[in-house]
């Protein structure tokens, strides 16, 4: 199984905005360990189009920290199961999702999207 968890190179954590994530890191998970990873750009692509980027590539799952209506949409409509509402380690977030102990929060909805982007 392929993840993408939404990601912040800086400091290795789990990025918090979803439509202005830059990177993501892709785990490939296996009777619940970690195979290998790698850490890709978002295809140049920005809110509603990283869904389908993101499927296309074999993706299954994504986690990520929080993401307005238009991403909770677009991210249903793409297929993808997503967990949000995560924070701090991406890889400490992959060990819990390979072993089954991940917990999202689906009310992780950002709150700055008052304004048009």
């Amino acid at each position: 199984m392929k993840i993408a968890i939404t990601y912040d190179r800086e400091t290795g954590n789990v990025f918090q905005h979803f439509g202005k994530t830059e990177f993501f890191k892709i785990y490939e998970i296996q009777d619940g360990k970690i195979l290998n990873s790698e850490v890709i750009d978002n295809g140049g692509n920005t809110h509603h189009a990283i869904p389908p980027y993101l499927k296309k590539i074999g993706v299954e799952t994504l986690i990520l920290g929080g993401r307005g209506q238009g991403a909770v949409e677009a991210i249903a409509a793409s297929g993808l199961k997503e967990i949000p509402g995560i924070t701090g380690s991406a890889d400490e977030a992959a060990a819990l999702f390979a072993e089954g102990k991940l917990l999202g929060n689906a009310n992780a909805i950002c709150d700055h999207h008052n304004h048009k982007e």
